[in-house]
């Protein structure tokens, strides 16, 4: 058997993959955001752990005999967030999350130095790690000096879990710190920021060995004889092994608290102009590109939130027939946005709300505007150098059919769902800890899941949906200076 461990921002997922890579259980365990500030998002570690901990237990309580038999674990989890340590690996504060804009300032200021995007192909954004660290350094110098490893969450779990200190490309790709090209800490961009590789863990591929477990777990756990701990991958790259999204032309939309448009490619081929997101994948020799926002199905939870309906329901108001887009437009910038503005400052709107409007209206308004951002996203992969002739939908919005048909129309891309809704990103390092511990082909393992369906663009409704895609694009510089 083997075990994926996901590190979520909203919760941990567990899931147990029999050797034929069947789904044999999975259990989950929800986690909270500290928002104390605005543009501030924390988590503390240890709830990390104990969160992984009641999600096996749920594990153990009805699948024993599977958990026993563990082979090899895998990570994944929530990219870019700083947890700073002491020489006693003990935390010397909460978490900074990838969602956390705080340190857009020292982002900047890193960004205008030609270093950093010549060595790591990419813009310094205010939610990577570097900044953080910078921005840690001159409002808490004491626990900037105590710092001894910075580590990101997943690696914080594989802490507790072996007692090493290891990172691998894919995640630490999104630090600010990493030569994405030659894959390995760049010691110059890390003393620009006043630390040392010492500070690093050290690094592996996602499919090597990166530990074993110690045998404390292994006996709380049940499980029998020795077990390794694979390099894992950040969740975005997670998911790409889990939807088999490997080779070069593969792509898929997670629609997740945040949301991705993952393209996989076989050349280092950076184009940080573009916002586009340039890191190594998982498997060794490969790289990848994306375009992310910020708040994806964060968006229709925070409506929701507002409503006191459920996201399902607000989605099932609308039925599953597209409609053509309204009067009403949703920016979804609700803690800011990446590709392809880069802007930590800018907030969401609603725009062209009459005495009609309803709640049915907003709804569809807020999931056009999630469909309209990966647009935005899809024309930045296109100006990197990509082109996509169709993408898989993953992630928990997924679920919704009529948010699907507003993003192929959207998108003007097919959009294939998958039949197994479990081959997401604990599926995925259930791989990696599959590979890791029995050294099989990545590209065997990691192989795309059968089709259930696929959404095709309406045609009908294709230039209307182009007309609101327009009226999106005019609306960011319009508010741009009102709104940050």
């Amino acid at each position: 058997m083997y075990l994926g461990i996901d590190l979520g921002t909203s919760g941990v997922k567990v899931l147990l993959m029999a050797p034929d890579q069947t789904v044999v259980a999975s259990a989950t365990s929800p986690l909270d955001v500290q928002r104390r500030q605005t543009g501030w998002s924390e988590q503390n570690p240890t709830d990390w752990i104990s969160a992984t901990e009641q999600a096996i237990e749920q594990l153990k309580a009805d699948h024993a005999k599977a958990l026993s038999a563990v082979k090899g674990i895998g990570l994944s989890g929530q990219m870019h967030g700083a947890v700073l340590l002491d020489r006693a690996d003990r935390v010397l504060r909460p978490c900074i999350l990838w969602n956390d804009t705080r340190s857009h300032v020292e982002a900047a200021t890193l960004d205008a130095d030609p270093r950093f995007r010549k060595i790591t192909g990419n813009i310094v954004f205010p939610g990577f790690t570097a900044p953080k660290l910078v921005w840690v350094k001159k409002h808490e110098p004491a626990i900037f000096e105590a710092t001894a490893k910075v580590l990101l969450p997943k690696d914080y779990l594989r802490l507790w879990l072996t007692g090493e200190h290891i990172s691998e490309m894919s995640d630490a790709a999104g630090t600010s710190w990493l030569d994405v090209k030659h894959r390995t800490w760049s010691d110059v961009l890390l003393e620009a920021t006043g630390l040392t590789r010492a500070h690093m863990p050290a690094l592996v591929e996602g499919t090597q060995p990166a530990g074993m477990l110690r045998k404390e777990l292994a006996e709380r756990w049940g499980v029998s004889g020795p077990v390794t701990v694979a390099g894992g991958a950040g969740d975005n790259a997670a998911s790409a092994c889990g939807a088999g999204t490997v080779s070069a032309g593969a792509a898929f939309l997670s629609l997740g608290t945040s949301g991705v448009l993952f393209a996989a490619t076989d050349r280092y081929l950076p184009n940080p102009e573009s916002a586009v997101h340039t890191f190594c994948h998982a498997l060794p020799g490969t790289w990848h590109q994306m375009g992310v926002i910020l708040s994806a199905t964060d968006s229709l939870n925070w409506l929701s939130g507002i409503t006191g309906a459920s996201a399902a329901d607000l989605s099932a108001e609308l039925g599953e027939s597209l409609r053509a887009p309204s009067s009403v437009t949703f920016l979804p910038y609700l803690s800011g946005e990446r590709t392809p503005h880069n802007d930590a400052l800018i907030r969401g709107s609603f725009t062209g709300i009459e005495h009609a409007t309803d709640r049915s209206r907003l709804t569809q308004a807020v999931m056009e505007g999630v469909a309209f951002a990966f647009r935005d996203n899809l024309e930045a992969l296109r100006q990197a150098g990509t082109v996509l002739e169709r993408v898989m939908a993953v992630g928990g919005g997924s679920r919704s059919p009529y948010w699907l048909k507003a993003i192929a129309t959207a998108l003007n891309l097919p959009v294939d769902v998958p039949e197994d809704s479990d081959r997401g990103t604990a599926f995925g390092a259930a791989r990696l800890g599959l590979i890791a511990a029995t050294g099989a082909d990545p590209a065997s393992v990691c192989t795309p899941p059968p089709i259930a369906r696929t959404i095709e663009p309406e045609r009908s409704l294709r230039d209307a949906f182009e007309e609101a895609y327009a009226r999106f694009r005019k609306l960011y510089p319009a508010i741009r200076g009102v709104s940050s």
